[in-house]
């Protein structure tokens, strides 16, 4: 595993669970206690968690950052495959669909590679980028206009314009958090506003986001929990949060992982 890739789940796991101490890390990843210091004194340089003794503790993200696109598809590789893969059997050929962008969407998309008579509509370049280069007939791919974020959506008034001229059988939404109060959010104030029209543009509302966005919050909602007709996650998700999600959205599926609850 590459350092790169070891930080980042190190960070996912530290922020799932508050702290962990070195030797816990050391154990969980299969690697020397001094690796481990190694890569927690460069998360800490990062200013992604705060250093403690023996260990580290998770610092709260700005409800307005946003982290790149690589960045974030390093995280959570096996249960975002186990969401995509579950996400896909709800998409019926010859549908219009509707992908906001995002890493647990890019990865949805290219499950739909096996869906015959799509038409796709989406605002990121990445998704966009994943379905051209798929050479079958039969799947047609629209990318609105708009300016390009860290995470490689395209937002603002002319995406928005595009969307709110469209009809679509079902929209799937990556999202940065999920709080029952504040609901689906995003840290990007302009993204807010595009993924509101994608929304509206579809006749269904399908959230894929795996289980550590519960408990986080960006600075603008999308969507109030119960705006989802689906959720689909992954079986990380603690008990407490699939029974106050169950209560609000329509349907809740649990995608098994290869890795499981952390």
């Amino acid at each position: 595993m590459l350092a790169a890739e070891r930080q980042a789940l190190i960070l996912d796991d530290v922020q799932l669970r508050g702290a962990a101490t070195v030797g816990e890390l050391a154990v969980r990843f299969g690697v020397s206690e001094m690796t481990i210091r190694r890569d927690l004194d460069a998360l800490v340089a990062r200013g992604a968690l705060d250093k403690v003794h023996g260990g580290a503790t998770s610092r709260r993200s700005p409800s307005t950052d946003e982290p790149g696109f690589r960045t974030k598809q390093l995280r959570q590789q096996a249960e975002k495959e186990a969401i995509a893969r579950a996400a896909a059997r709800l998409v019926e050929p010859g549908s219009a669909v509707g992908l906001s962008a995002g890493t647990t969407t890019w990865t949805l998309a290219r499950q739909l590679r096996a869906v015959p008579r799509l038409t796709v509509v989406t605002n990121s370049i990445r998704i966009a980028d994943e379905l051209h280069d798929d050479d079958r007939t039969g799947l047609d791919v629209v990318l609105t206009g708009g300016v390009r974020t860290p995470s490689d959506a395209l937002v603002g008034p002319v995406a928005v314009s595009s969307l709110l001229q469209l009809h679509l059988d079902v929209v799937f939404l990556g999202v940065h958090g999920i709080d029952p109060h504040a609901g689906f959010t995003t840290p990007n104030l302009l993204e807010a506003d595009t993924d509101r029209a994608l929304v509206a543009a579809g006749r269904r509302l399908i959230v894929v986001a795996d289980h550590t966005k519960w408990g986080t919050v960006g600075i603008s909602t999308i969507a109030p929990l119960d705006g989802a007709d689906v959720l689909v996650t992954d079986d990380g998700l603690p008990a407490d949060a699939r029974d106050a999600i169950a209560d609000r959205v329509g349907e809740l599926i649990l995608a098994p992982s290869t890795i499981g609850p952390s």
